[in-house]
């Protein structure tokens, strides 16, 4: 019972965090409008501690949690995909473009075997 309402009270705030992050956000933009005589160095930096600062409250809720989670899981997963050697990725390369050559000819001959056979039907070509 305790751990639902601990729950439901993280819950809760999470409305007021949300507000939070949408109000810093709303004046950072008004911010930079007021102040767009400022060099845009400065006005970047202050973007950036801005948004360090929305994302750190951002984490602290539950969908922040959430997101992170996903985020460490996404890069160990990462770490386990194989990747290739520059040798294979240069062979796969070459492999598939001559394919898609030898397939453009393909296509090319067929294309002008069947406009052959479309005039000569139709009497276009003598």
């Amino acid at each position: 019972m305790a751990l639902k309402t601990v729950t439901q009270q993280k819950t809760r705030l999470d409305w007021l965090k949300w507000l939070v992050i949408g109000v810093l956000f709303i004046g950072g933009v008004v911010a930079n409008s007021y102040y767009n005589d400022q060099p845009w160095p400065l006005r970047l930096l202050a973007w950036l501690f801005l948004l360090a600062i929305i994302a750190a409250i951002t984490s602290m809720t539950n969908q922040g949690k959430i997101a992170l989670s996903f985020l460490r899981e996404s890069r160990l997963e990462l770490r386990k995909v194989f990747w290739p050697t520059r040798q294979e990725t240069i062979q796969t390369t070459l492999f598939v473009a001559l394919t898609v050559v030898v397939l453009a000819l393909i296509l090319w001959g067929i294309d002008g075997i069947l406009m052959w056979l479309i005039g000569w039907l139709t009497g276009q070509r003598g």
